[in-house]
């Protein structure tokens, strides 16, 4: 593994606020050189690898509350993806096969052949593109809150306005400049009304909104890699449409809020996969991480309990 300096700072494990007690004892930033490019990851724990892939517009942190206790079953790693936080922003390669290409890598730098992986938002298509891709790699999938180009039906144009709040942004975030043009300086407005309408009944903390903002709106090309997923979403569905022609084998759980996605997560993936278990998560929205982290813990340690116990019984040289 290649690595260079350590992280710190706004978007690194030193300079996150509100950390769950003992986070830093356990979990430490490193930047890892994939050959690519360098990701920044968060690291720690013991166990088998498990992987968390973060969605928009967070990063790592939005996993902090639910990471301290994934530590004492598994090496947790909580990556910011190609265009975010503090991983490197190049021009191209955000369609979901480079993202996962992306992620592969960085689990060869650390050492892991085989892992669990979890991806929500943005992640979630981007996981089931490292599951269909590199099936070698992942044991168990776990995936909440989005659609996945290409497979799940596209929503119509009109929406009742709640739905609309929620998902205007799927298509603006496709502009090719206006939208950074018209975002730069607003990122207060734009990002927080996105918090807002995806959160339902129980908001995220106004500081916790105010971090992801701070953070995207620090550097243009934050702002700008934050806008780069969608931007390929047509390379992406062009690449789902092949994908689903092999469908996946290896068990998922797909993960909805009641006040969000619903059923809607599990629907998708039995589109695509053969094991599908299905939760729908009461009282939360879109924020699973944040506004049912004990609910979505009981859900992460039962359903990785198999690839725990395979890998705690498995001979250790």
């Amino acid at each position: 593994m290649s690595s260079s300096s350590t992280p710190e700072g706004p978007g690194s494990v030193s300079g996150a606020p509100n950390l769950p007690a003992g986070f830093t004892g356990t979990f430490t930033s490193r930047y890892v050189d994939t050959g690519e490019l360098r990701l920044h990851a968060v690291t720690g724990g013991e166990g088998p690898p498990l992987l968390l892939v973060h969605g928009w517009p967070q990063l790592w942190y939005q996993f902090r509350l639910i990471m301290p206790a994934l530590a004492r079953d598994f090496c947790v790693v909580a990556v910011d993806q190609r265009g975010i936080g503090l991983s490197d922003k190049p021009q191209g390669g955000y369609d979901t096969a480079t993202l996962a290409n992306d992620l592969v890598a960085l689990m060869d730098a650390l050492g892991h052949q085989r892992f669990a992986l979890y991806g929500t938002d943005v992640g979630m298509p981007i996981a089931y593109a490292l599951a269909a891709d590199h099936r070698d790699r992942v044991d168990r999938l776990v995936v909440s809150e989005a659609p996945i180009p290409g497979i799940s039906p596209s929503p119509p144009l009109f929406l009742p306005p709640p739905l609309n709040a929620m998902l205007w942004h799927l298509a603006f975030n496709q502009l090719p400049k206006i939208n950074e043009q018209l975002v730069t300086g607003r990122e207060d407005i734009f990002f927080g009304a996105e918090f807002d309408a995806s959160a339902g009944t129980h908001k995220l903390p106004a500081d916790t909104v105010r971090y992801y903002i701070d953070t995207v709106a620090a550097d243009a090309d934050h702002l700008r890699g934050s806008f780069e997923f969608y931007r390929a979403i047509p390379t992406t569905t062009e690449q789902n449409q092949q994908r689903k022609t092999r469908r996946l084998t290896l068990p998922v759980l797909a993960i909805g809020g009641a006040e969000s996605t619903g059923e809607a997560v599990g629907n998708t993936m039995m589109l695509t996969a053969d094991d599908v278990q299905t939760l729908v998560i009461p009282g939360c929205a879109h924020w699973v991480a944040e506004q049912a982290p004990e609910e979505l813990l009981t859900a992460l340690t039962t359903f990785l309990a198999p690839y725990r116990d395979k890998a705690a019984a498995a001979p250790h040289p």
